[in-house]
């Protein structure tokens, strides 16, 4: 079983940070949340593994 990564795996973590941010700007927030929740599903697709998605999950309610 894979375990989450918990460790900095991004090579310029602040340039995806505004990405993420920039990507938003113009949005509703109805429309904002829909984005997210696009988002959200594509990298759980591309992580593919649901004990690692399960842990993130928990790591992320219980932040």
């Amino acid at each position: 079983m894979t375990a989450l990564r918990r460790t900095l795996n991004l090579a310029r973590p602040d340039d995806i940070y505004n990405a993420i941010v920039d990507a938003h700007k113009g949005l509703s927030d109805e429309q904002c949340r829909d984005f997210d929740a696009r988002l959200i599903l594509l990298l759980v697709n591309h992580i593919g593994d649901e004990a690692v998605i399960r842990e993130a999950l928990k790591e992320a309610a219980a932040t």
